[in-house]
Formats: C-alpha cells, sequence, structure tokens
C-alpha cells in the first residue's frame, strides 16, 4: 500500500467518523428540542419521553430540519401553545451546540 493510498484510507476514516458524530449530535439536538417542547405541551416523565423520540424519528422524515420544525410548530399549535417556527429553529442551534459539548465530553 502505497503513502497515498494509507493518506486516502486515513481521510475515508476520518469523514465516516465526522458524519457518524454528525448524525448522533443531530439526533440528540432533537431529543433535548422534544423534551423542551413536551414541558411546554405540559408532558413529564414516560410521556415526554415517549414524545421526544417522536421528534428523533420524525426528523428521519426528510433531510434538513423542516420535517422537526413542522411537527414541533403544529404540535404546539394545536394545544394552542405559540411559539413561532424562527422561535424553534433558535432552540435547535442551541440544542446543537449542547449536544455536541456532550457527545465530546463523552455523554
Amino acid at each position: 500500500m502505497t503513502t497515498f493510498d494509507k493518506r486516502e484510507e486515513g481521510f475515508e476514516k476520518k469523514f465516516a467518523l465526522d458524519e457518524e458524530l454528525k448524525f448522533k449530535a443531530e439526533a440528540r439536538r432533537s431529543k433535548l428540542l422534544g423534551l423542551w417542547a413536551a414541558e411546554k405541551l405540559g408532558l413529564s416523565g414516560d410521556a415526554a419521553a415517549a414524545y421526544a423520540k417522536e421528534v428523533v424519528v420524525a426528523d428521519l422524515e426528510e433531510a434538513g430540519d423542516a420535517d422537526v420544525v413542522r411537527k414541533v410548530t403544529k404540535d404546539l399549535a394545536d394545544k394552542g401553545i405559540s411559539v413561532t417556527e424562527p422561535e424553534i429553529r433558535v432552540k435547535l442551534g442551541e440544542f446543537l451546540a449542547q449536544a455536541v459539548l456532550e457527545i465530546k465530553a463523552g455523554k
């Protein structure tokens, strides 16, 4: 194996690891958003955990954040809770930063 092949293999492994970490961070971010929304919906305990899981699953429907934002916005609106899409997107950003820190800390 040449030096170039070894370098290429190293880059491929790093890319795969980065993608895995990105997926984990986004899943954790969605869970945190789900727990935040569950609190606003008056859910706690197992019900809050189940709702957070629904939000994580909703994030797998399509690429990007639109599916998560749409679900949470609709669920909150259905209960008469006024939270705008931009507010939810801000929370997504906050929770992504928190998720990345938690993952880097090994939590």
